[in-house]
């Protein structure tokens, strides 16, 4: 399998992306193509001693696209840029999957440009894979389309329903709606309206899911708009870095005995630290987009990026895409034109 890396993209661009191409070339036996400035990535390579590593090659883009930059600028300005030239390569079919640590809306608006979106899919949604008591659990969207409709909102359940099925292995998995109460009633419009969709759909369907129930393992798969599941997200890692330093700085202004505690505590810290570090799950999945596109975040390691060349070929390998098609033509037999008469 080869998969485009843009390995211009990310705070800890090329290092991080050269690193971690290497470790999934030898760990995964994945080909990857590093789409950059072919001069600099040559000498990352070097530099790191992978330069004639099988598996590894450049394709070079004269652009990159900043953080700061605006997403419709990709599309104006930047047909060279790195991330453009990835998805590129997905869509002339030589390459499986796209990689990118960059700019998230320039990723977004880039893939549901060139690669268009599933037959049969309204929008694109960004799937992020977070830690529960029970396991782990899928939350989307978190951030590619911020005003959803009731059929939106179903076809990320859909979606989500089969990345749970064939990614985490789940046979079942359950889905949950995000709104303010467990009773149908509670919510808005959109999310009322989903709610009853959900209820008549096959899938495993256990209910509205408040936010204080999303980390208990209630549900394998939490579907909300974009706009609230960007700010929970947001919120989960700002509450997880933020609970972490407290707690070293309680540990720091502590007796002796605490300093102590902590020792003897530390491989659960550690422990702790790799179940909710985001470098462990690699990156969030485009779903609904004609290809493999896995977004990871701006911060991102070796490591991180080494784990999202694993998540794309796990769901290249699970035929994810194939069984989203099937349940949104089936889903569209079922509901006919409801959700476009609803729209309007």
């Amino acid at each position: 399998m080869k998969i485009a890396l843009d390995a211009m993209g990310g705070d800890h661009a090329p290092s991080a992306e050269v690193e971690g191409a290497a470790l999934a070339v030898r760990e995964y036996g994945v080909e990857v193509v590093l789409v950059g400035d072919e001069v600099l990535l040559k000498e990352e390579l070097a530099r790191q001693g992978f330069q004639d590593l099988p598996g590894i090659t450049i394709h070079h883009a004269s652009q990159k696209v900043e953080m700061h930059e605006q997403p419709s600028q990709v599309v104006r300005r930047k047909r060279d840029s790195s991330i453009w030239i990835a998805c590129e390569l997905v869509k002339k079919g030589e390459t499986a999957a796209v990689i990118s640590a960059g700019n998230t809306g320039a990723a977004v608006v880039t893939a549901f440009f060139l690669l268009g979106v599933l037959k049969g899919v309204e929008r694109p949604a960004i799937a992020a894979l977070l830690p529960t008591l029970t396991g782990h659990m899928i939350l989307l969207d978190v951030g590619a389309t911020v005003d959803c409709t009731p059929e939106h909102l179903t076809q990320f359940a859909l979606m989500g329903h089969e990345y749970a099925q064939h990614v985490l292995n789940k046979p079942h998995p359950a889905v949950g709606l995000l709104s303010i109460g467990e009773e149908d009633t509670k919510g808005n419009e959109v999310t009322k309206e989903t709610f009853k969709r959900l209820k008549e759909s096959p899938l495993n369907f256990v209910g509205n899911i408040e936010g204080r129930e999303i980390f208990t393992g209630k549900a394998d798969v939490v579907v909300c708009d974009g706009f609230i599941g960007n700010v929970a997200l947001k919120i989960t890692e700002g509450l997880a870095e933020s609970l972490k330093k407290m707690l070293f700085k309680e540990i720091a202004a502590g007796s002796f005995l605490s300093r102590i505690g902590y020792v003897l505590l530390r491989p659960v810290f550690g422990r702790y630290k790799r179940r909710m570090d985001y470098a462990e799950f690699g990156g969030a999945c485009l779903l609904g987009v004609n290809g493999i596109c896995i977004i990871s975040h701006g911060r991102s390691s070796g490591r991180a990026i080494k784990n999202a060349l694993r998540v794309a070929k796990e769901i290249h390998e699970g035929r994810v895409n194939e069984h989203i098609q099937r349940d949104i033509e089936e889903s569209l037999a079922l509901w006919g034109g409801k959700g476009r008469e609803g729209e309007r």
